[in-house]
């Protein structure tokens, strides 16, 4: 019976999507429903939320591993996205749209950008699958944000906390700075990873086989497609929603390794260990984003699932969850002041 409640638990994840379409459905200032839910309500309930340390037992993990529920809640929420997406459009088509109605619309498909476009996405492109990949790829899509697939994986987790890496924040870099950084590197990272790839496999940087080609033809496609269907209107609040998931994410990239640097040893970075990510344990932002606050443990061992994410008492421990932080980052002096004590205390 408990296992079933920790199978269960990552149901929690399906209140981004409810209140998200709650927004689009209802409209009006409820369309700002699923913005002050997650970064109004959620922070607020987490600053009196006990965080918990405990891992799951050897016995436990076995479990995890046999259950296939764990899965399925990962893969459903790719048509769930999809069908947002398709009733986002649809929605910017009601007759006397105001411009407040407008923005709460854009805000509310950006969370589900950022919350399953690209959370979910970065989950699914860790697995070894090609079905699992290309699900993966297929969210990312409706972020327009597909070379985050390259670079994430062959690029930010091979240099993760060190100046080579643009997701990794400097030590008194603004968020606000990062994210231009982290946007352009990234970017021209995925691309110069791609070209390494073909070149050791003998190919040609300019044919099909390069995918930040087929990346940029298919996300100009979902384009071309949505100002075809609906109007110039419809196609801009779509790319200004995605821009929003895209945000979310670079500031979750902010926050999750910033200030901390890997040793160069002998010309060598040393290993990635849990003391190279902040972590966060508070429960409801690990239950809405399928674990992703326990970073340490998935910088430590990327190819673990969410739900055997462990914590480590050596990681460093932020004051709160995930949707907290980033707001604190948002103010650039408050989260110098709060993170810089916290950084002395577990480098030093």
């Amino acid at each position: 019976m408990l296992f079933r409640l920790h199978e269960l638990k990552y149901t929690a994840v399906y209140t981004t999507p409810l209140v998200v379409f709650f927004s689009l459905y209802v409209g009006g200032h409820y369309s700002y429903f699923a913005l002050i839910f997650l970064f109004g309500l959620i922070p607020v309930l987490e600053l009196f939320t006990r965080a918990s340390k405990k891992n799951l037992s050897p016995d436990e993990e076995v479990m995890v591993k046999k259950s296939r529920v764990y899965d399925t809640i990962l893969y459903s929420l790719v048509p769930i996205q999809y069908g947002l997406m398709v009733y986002f459009l649809f929605t910017l088509q009601r007759e006397g749209l105001g411009l407040l109605e407008m923005f709460g619309l854009i805000t509310a498909f950006g969370m589900s950008c950022g919350v399953l476009g690209i959370n979910a996405a970065h989950e699914l492109g860790h697995r070894s699958g090609k079905m699992e990949q290309t699900m993966s790829k297929m969210l990312l899509l409706t972020s327009q944000y597909m070379h985050f697939f390259i670079e994430h994986n062959r690029g930010h987790h091979r240099y993760v906390s060190t100046d080579e890496d643009p997701a990794s924040a400097r030590f008194g870099e603004s968020v606000y700075q990062f994210w231009w950084r982290s946007i352009t590197g990234s970017w021209l990272s995925a691309w110069h990873l791609e070209q390494k790839r073909l070149k050791n496999k003998g190919a040609s940087f300019w044919s099909s086989q390069n995918e930040m080609f087929v990346f940029l033809i298919i996300q100009h496609f979902l384009l071309v497609m949505i100002l075809l269907i609906f109007n110039v209107f419809t196609l801009l609040c779509y790319v200004l929603a995605a821009g929003i998931g895209i945000l979310m994410l670079e500031t979750v990239n902010y926050i999750e390794h910033y200030g901390l640097r890997r040793k160069k040893i002998n010309g060598r970075y040393e290993r990635t260990l849990p003391i190279h990510s902040w972590n966060s344990n508070h429960p409801i932002g690990r239950l809405l984003l399928l674990e992703l606050s326990r970073h340490s443990d998935h910088h430590y061992m990327a190819s673990r699932p969410y739900p055997l994410l462990r914590h480590f008492d050596d990681s460093p421990q932020m004051p709160t969850g995930y949707p907290g932080m980033m707001l604190l980052s948002l103010a650039p002096p408050l989260w110098f002041y709060v993170m810089h004590k916290r950084i002395s205390f577990y480098i030093l």
